[in-house]
């Protein structure tokens, strides 16, 4: 009996102990491609050189259908910042809510608050030593939420000790840097880190897509942008190889994605692919067990929203997801059941009131835009300034040199529908609204109606107009920054 009793006492002992010991959780490191689509190398694209990311794609699992829930950065990180669609928690117009007392809604917080709780060091990385790999970047519609990342924790070495750790990296290049010059005929704009650049694109090699008119200034610009790639996936192979050096490769789980769409004039701002389908690679680490979706070296076809990185980052690092958050799981063994349909919505950005709803299939792309006007040839003035094609096709048009698709989009109005096929048309040049086939209406009427019930389900807040005292200001501000073209003033 005496034994017993003294087992069980060891018994409890130790099960105390082991109740005690710490949660071992993997390191969780987000490298943010800004402004781009399936642009790398590993995605099939040409005049690009990305073999760090297409490294990490060939050891990791390339996901093809990831859409960001608005396709420009404010109004898109707000939402996987806290797994929340930006129109459910009114961050949904772009540069919102800087100056006023917003405060985000009951029981919804920023994910490194949540992380922070569970014992992770959170850092928003801009330096590693003299080396420039990060902006630093926030660029959220919430700043009365309390400091987003630990203090002091901008630079690699603050990772030093810190176990575990979620650090962020906003990479530099795809991101227009202004200066003045008077016409598009001379460049106004230049990349940000452009001298930097790998030439490997050129105007002579690359392909833009058949939206614009083939001139010489939008290859030069797709040569730009096609270079900035280049230039990030060189700046994510410093930071990979520092992971490497410092032993934390094992540990570390590893995600890159975008956070909006392409740098391109129908690219970010608009609900289509080039503004909202980006990239996503996961690389799981040695030192932990893969979830079982996990498979290294393989590509991933299932429909995911920007907005489930949240949950499923939380999941990663053992922790459940809110109660509230719309996010969902997609690794692990609390994965939910694969999504069918991925939403997006698009509302104001800065001075231009565009109310746009987006929704995807594996194979179908719904948009409806319920604003009055143009749509892209719409005024935007850092669009005007900073986009070179946009005065291009302006003057192209006067002159009644545009056909074709490029006409097509400068003449292009709300309120509209629009349905595209991805898979046969990838460009979303071919409108399929009044298309009379079969297919085509019942994918017309199904995403129809997925797109108005996700809308009330929940509480879209789109319908509701900004009150006209915070939008006037927003032209004064945009004009003071980025002037405004002769063809606005004369209306």
């Amino acid at each position: 009996m005496r034994f017993l009793i003294l087992f069980l006492g060891f018994g409890v002992t130790a099960l105390s102990a082991a109740a005690a010991a710490p949660v071992r959780r993997p390191n969780i490191l987000w490298l943010v491609g800004e402004n781009l689509t399936h642009d790398l190398g590993s995605y099939g694209a040409k005049n690009v050189r990305t073999p760090h990311l297409d490294a990490l794609a060939a050891q990791g699992v390339r996901y093809t259908r990831v859409f960001a829930t608005n396709p420009t950065c404010a109004p898109s990180r707000s939402a996987f910042f806290v797994g929340m669609y930006q129109t459910s928690t009114d961050t949904h117009h772009m540069r919102s809510h800087r100056d006023d007392n917003f405060r985000l809604p009951a029981g919804v917080r920023p994910i490194t608050h949540w992380l922070r709780d569970a014992g992770y060091y959170t850092a928003n990385l801009k330096t590693i030593g003299p080396l420039a790999v990060g902006t630093g970047k926030l660029d959220l519609n919430f700043v009365n939420e309390g400091p987003i990342y630990h203090a002091g924790s901008d630079d690699w070495a603050s990772l030093e000790g810190k176990r575990p750790f979620f650090a962020v990296i906003n990479s530099h290049e795809i991101e227009y840097d202004i200066y003045d010059r008077q016409s598009w005929k001379q460049p106004r704009v230049k990349w940000v880190g452009e001298d930097e650049h790998e030439k490997i694109a050129t105007p002579e090699n690359v392909e833009p897509p058949p939206y614009y008119p083939d001139h010489r200034v939008v290859r030069e610009e797709w040569a730009r942008y096609l270079n900035s790639v280049s230039g990030m996936d060189r700046r994510i192979g410093w930071v990979l190889e520092r992971l490497r050096r410092d032993g934390l490769e094992d540990d570390t789980v590893i995600v890159f994605f975008g956070d909006n769409g392409r740098l391109e004039p129908r690219g970010i701002h608009w609900c289509y692919d080039s503004g909202l389908r980006v990239p996503m690679i996961i690389k799981w680490p040695k030192n932990f067990p893969a979830p079982p979706q996990y498979r290294a070296g393989t590509v991933n076809d299932q429909v995911i929203s920007l907005l489930d990185l949240t949950a499923t980052t939380l999941a990663i690092a053992g922790l459940e997801r809110p109660a509230l958050m719309q996010s969902r799981i997609f690794l692990g063994e609390r994965a939910d059941p694969a999504r069918t349909y991925a939403f997006a919505a698009r509302d104001r950005i800065d001075e231009t009131v565009q109310r746009v709803r987006s929704v995807h299939d594996k194979r179908y792309h719904y948009i409806r835009n319920y604003t009055a006007g143009p749509t892209f040839a719409s005024l935007n003035r850092y669009k005007e300034k900073c986009f070179l094609i946009y005065p291009l096709m302006r003057e192209l048009h006067a002159a009644g040199q545009l056909t074709g698709a490029p006409l097509e989009l400068m003449l292009r109005t709300g309120p509209s529908e629009e349905l595209y096929d991805t898979d046969t048309d990838r460009h979303e040049i071919r409108n399929l609204v009044n298309s009379t086939q079969p297919e085509h209406r019942e994918a017309l009427a199904r995403l129809r109606a997925a797109l108005d019930t996700w809308m009330v389900d929940t509480g879209d807040r789109g319908g509701v107009p900004e009150p006209a005292e915070v939008v006037a200001p927003f032209a004064k501000e945009m004009d003071a920054w980025f002037g405004t073209p002769a063809w606005a003033r004369k209306r």
